[in-house]
């Protein structure tokens, strides 16, 4: 309701030919962004898919590097304990990764493995954990070799 000369003022509604009652006199339209919503969730879900399946096309490559399946990279659990192979840690660590904020700890420890096992070092580990849609590519597709396990042999066992 507006309020004009101290006292109530309705607005006009005026039944035309849409069929249906718009206000007017409001001075306030109402704009619809659904159809620039629905594209840019559009976009998104396509740069989302693209880096999924980079991600997915680089731990291929890391694997057959290594002397493991390929195919074990789309393989959910298994995956891990073949990346846990690689790097030459126990399988029961997989029960690691399902302790909250444990398997923070355990991820960063196996990431570095990995970086280490392709003969890169710390920092190379900081990449793979904060930019992993580069530096897994880079380490699967550049010229970086697997070397081996390098935990521990006491902690492997």
């Amino acid at each position: 309701m507006n309020w004009k000369n101290g006292g109530p003022v309705r607005p006009r509604i005026d039944s035309g030919a849409s069929g249906g009652i718009e206000e007017r006199g409001s001075g306030m339209e109402q704009q619809d962004y659904s159809g620039a919503v629905a594209a840019g969730s559009g976009i998104l879900m396509l740069v989302y898919l693209a880096i999924a399946v980079l991600l997915i096309a680089s731990m291929w490559r890391m694997f057959t590097k290594a002397g493991k399946p390929g195919w074990a990279a789309i393989v959910p659990i298994y995956n891990v304990v073949v990346m846990l192979e690689m790097v030459g840690r126990p399988v029961w660590w997989l029960v690691l990764f399902c302790v909250p904020f444990v398997n923070a700890v355990v991820g960063i420890i196996v990431t570095n493995d990995i970086a280490k096992a392709f003969g890169k070092g710390v920092g190379y580990t900081i990449g793979l954990i904060l930019l992993s849609f580069v530096f897994y590519p880079m380490l699967a597709f550049g010229p970086a070799t697997y070397r081996g396990p390098v935990a521990a042999p006491a902690m492997a066992a």
